[in-house]
């Protein structure tokens, strides 16, 4: 049975971009054949309206805008709702690019860009949605860590934790396989789910960011342990038992 098609919403001030995204992504199908639905803006304030009105699965946004920062935009949007957010820019210092996963998003694209990495990137973000198997549904509970993969929540101490949503699927990756060791290049292609191209500090920033959230003491965390040389692992302390429900 088919997917209803999943809603894009493009926010880009150059209409000449902005227009062939929009064209080119309706044109395309699904895995599930379903074509792309989509929406645009030109600027942050038209993007917000239609945000709440189009309510999009994943949002094509340019961090320069002309009245407004594309990074906050994305903590706007993601504070209302599990959206997707691919970054556009023009500049290709890492540095913009560590900021963009530090606000939140997903993945970042530099300008200018080929239509065929663009669909790569849209298709694997959006294989994030999948509907996961019974299997996968369990909840994964440490102690007072407790992640639910169904309402794609995580509490601890009974406390929901704000996790934007690669945050979420890289814990409960990492979780899902407690004690072993996963290289940078690894959860890349796992939780990214494509070859990335680039610097692999985005993993120790998205890591660094979750450590923010769930750990008691950052510069020495206990769940999420780093392997030096090597990569990662979610390890437990011996005196937490992984239960699921």
């Amino acid at each position: 049975m088919a997917m209803p098609p999943a809603k894009i919403l493009v926010v880009d001030d150059d209409p000449a971009v902005r227009n062939l995204i929009q064209r080119f992504l309706t044109q395309q199908k699904q895995q599930t054949q379903s074509k792309y639905q989509t929406e645009s803006a030109a600027d942050g304030k038209t993007a917000m309206e239609i945000f709440e009105q189009f309510n999009p699965d994943l949002v094509i946004l340019d961090v320069n805008l002309p009245d407004a920062n594309g990074y906050n935009l994305c903590q706007e949007m993601q504070s209302r709702t599990g959206v997707f957010v691919l970054m556009l820019t023009s500049r290709a210092d890492e540095a913009d690019k560590i900021m963009g996963f530090t606000q939140g998003a997903d993945d970042y694209i530099t300008k200018p860009f080929s239509l065929g990495e663009l669909e790569k990137r849209v298709e694997a973000i959006l294989k994030r949605q999948r509907i996961v198997t019974p299997a996968e549904q369990q909840c994964l509970t440490f102690d007072k860590l407790v992640i639910d993969p169904v309402r794609r929540e995580v509490r601890l101490n009974e406390d929901l934790v704000p996790l934007t949503a690669l945050e979420f699927d890289l814990l409960h990756f990492l979780a899902s396989h407690p004690g072993r060791v996963w290289r940078r290049s690894e959860l890349i292609q796992e939780v990214w789910d494509y070859e990335y191209i680039g610097d692999q500090r985005v993993v120790d920033v998205h890591i660094g960011q979750i450590r923010k959230k769930i750990e008691i003491d950052t510069s020495q965390p206990a769940l999420i342990q780093t392997v030096r040389g090597v990569g990662y692992k979610f390890e437990a302390p011996p005196n937490l038992k992984q239960d699921s429900a």
